[in-house]
């Protein structure tokens, strides 16, 4: 098991996950989970990587603040654990809500990024997931977007929410008991609910933020962006234009949730990745 830190970074205490030695390896995961989202995942990478797996700014065991859940300052949270932590250059894997601000600090700070491996999210609205998008987004988008409307309304079945979430994000496989029952409990409560449902609320602010950096830079960090059911390429054909080192794999019969639902897969593409194979 690795150990549980907290550490003050931009502000806030960040609770975070850190195990094994080596180059740094940092794990930013998406809504509705916590670092125990790569709990399948983290020993696989320990023994060659020193790897770092936060709860994102307000979720988890983190600081429930008041604002600073647009993609740029959860980048900025990220980049502050790394200095906290004595760090100065790390992989950035980034999955759902964690993608966009692992994307900025890759443009923002590409000579403190190794490479960069996003999945299963979009970037903004940057062009090439018009077929993804030809039904509109995802229902919940809007649901969560409302200020204070589905705290409310989610008031008392917060539980079954989230496991449909997981359910739906493994194609009806569900998560080990153990982890699913963690993720309940870190969103059993409206203040919970209040800070991932401000990542939504603040997607504006991240797209504009990506459309700027996309205007002023091209992602010059090796990238790979890996797709399952339901984003698939998605995610690739934004990056495709705009990226200098691109690789895409689709990972087969597999959910949202890929670091719980086909583990072995993504390590095994994570892997040699990270080493620069």
């Amino acid at each position: 098991m690795p150990d549980i830190v907290r550490v003050r970074a931009n502000g806030i205490d960040v609770n975070v996950a850190v195990a094994g030695a080596g180059p740094a390896v940092l794990l930013l995961h998406g809504f509705p989970h916590t670092w125990r989202l790569w709990s399948e995942v983290i020993p696989q990478l320990a023994p060659r990587h020193r790897v770092i797996a936060p709860d994102l700014r307000g979720l988890g065991a983190s600081t429930r603040a008041a604002d600073g859940y647009d993609a740029g300052t959860l980048a900025a949270d990220a980049e502050a654990l790394l200095d906290a932590l004595g760090e100065q250059t790390a992989a950035v894997v980034g999955i759902d809500a964690g993608t966009p601000p692992a994307f900025l600090l890759a443009m923002r700070r590409p000579e403190r990024i190794r490479r960069l491996v996003v999945m299963e999210s979009l970037l903004g609205t940057l062009p090439g997931a018009e077929d993804f998008l030809a039904g509109g987004a995802p229902w919940w988008f809007g649901f969560h977007s409302v200020p204070g409307l589905a705290e409310t309304v989610l008031a008392g079945h917060e539980a079954e929410y989230v496991d449909w979430f997981l359910k739906t994000g493994t194609r009806g496989r569900g998560i080990p008991g153990e982890i699913r029952d963690e993720f309940v409990a870190a969103y059993a409560e409206s203040e919970a609910l209040r800070c991932a449902f401000s990542i939504y609320r603040e997607m504006p602010t991240s797209a504009r933020q990506i459309r700027e950096s996309v205007a002023a830079a091209r992602l010059s960090v090796p990238t790979m962006a890996i797709g399952a059911h339901p984003v698939g390429s998605a995610l690739e054909r934004q990056l495709r234009p705009i990226a200098d080192d691109l690789v895409a794999h689709l990972v087969e019969d597999c959910g949202h949730i890929i670091p719980l639902d086909r583990p072995q897969a993504l390590a095994s593409l994570l892997i040699p990745f990270l080493a620069g194979v």
